[in-house]
């Protein structure tokens, strides 16, 4: 398989769902939400875009298994499968805030080889396949040159609906504000890792996600020649129930940080 020449056509289909997305935004009502859980939103608009994205993936791969989020998940029994997220940040979304994206992932044997992450606008499409580095609208990207703590923007996430570490998470945002450039909340985890592959934040972190919120941007970022490992460092099977990415240089010390205030 030619990952090169599959990532275009990944993103077409990405775009087409951009597409629907867009169109829905201006009237889009409150009433159109349904709650998963507590504070876990979905719309026909995240289905509707999960429909176009596994139809067309499954023109490019018949074979191939779809993991996504919403409802029209399925499982393939080829070596390959998809890892989608058809709307990442549907709270902005349904709020009318920018951004959110298309997260779209495709592994094969336990190893991610592309990814695309589709901010929902079109403005950015950030691209990657396995030894072949990450692209933001064809053009190379590389993460960020800087050392220390100190020198660092980083990203997050809050707790939505697992509040089972919320003191130690909160302990440890008081020191990243004091020792930090500061810190973003964008709520969409793949464009968070998009925007430290392309090194406009040095950091990024959060627990309990999903693989479809992290895979794309996983791989987006250790092609751009960044590090993504899970609390303790660990590089393997980085579900999202914790990650951290960042530029590799300051990995260290995130590390430490997070050995003193998350593993109390």
């Amino acid at each position: 398989m030619k990952l090169e020449f599959l990532v275009p056509d990944v993103v077409k289909v990405a775009e087409k769902a951009a597409r629907f997305i867009m169109s829905e935004m201006e009237g889009f009502s409150p009433s159109d939400i349904e709650e998963k859980g507590a504070n876990d939103f979905v719309s026909y608009v995240d289905r509707e875009s999960e429909r176009i994205i596994s139809e067309g993936l499954q023109r490019l791969l018949p074979s191939a298994g779809i993991i996504a989020e919403e409802i029209t998940t399925t499982q393939g029994e080829g070596k390959y499968r998809w890892i989608v997220d058809p709307l990442d940040g549907t709270t902005n979304f349904i709020h009318g805030i920018h951004p959110f994206s298309i997260s779209i992932a495709l592994e094969g044997e336990g190893e991610l080889l592309a990814g695309v992450v589709y901010e929902a606008s079109g403005r950015e499409v950030f691209t990657a396949w396995k030894d072949g580095g990450a692209w933001l609208n064809g053009k190379r990207i590389n993460v960020s040159s800087a050392v220390k703590l100190a020198d660092s923007l980083v990203a997050t996430g809050f707790p939505y609906k697992d509040f089972s570490r919320l003191q130690e998470y909160l302990n440890l945002l008081g020191h990243l504000m004091k020792t930090t450039q500061g810190i973003r909340r964008m709520g969409s985890a793949s464009l968070d890792l998009s925007y430290v592959a392309c090194g406009r934040f040095d950091i990024f972190f959060e627990y309990s996600l999903k693989p479809w919120d992290v895979a794309a941007g996983t791989l987006i970022v250790r092609e751009a020649g960044g590090t993504v490992t899970d609390f303790n460092g660990r590089t393997e099977n980085i579900t999202g129930e914790e990650i951290i990415a960042s530029n590799g240089i300051v990995h260290p010390e995130m590390l430490e940080i997070f050995n003193n205030f998350m593993h109390k």
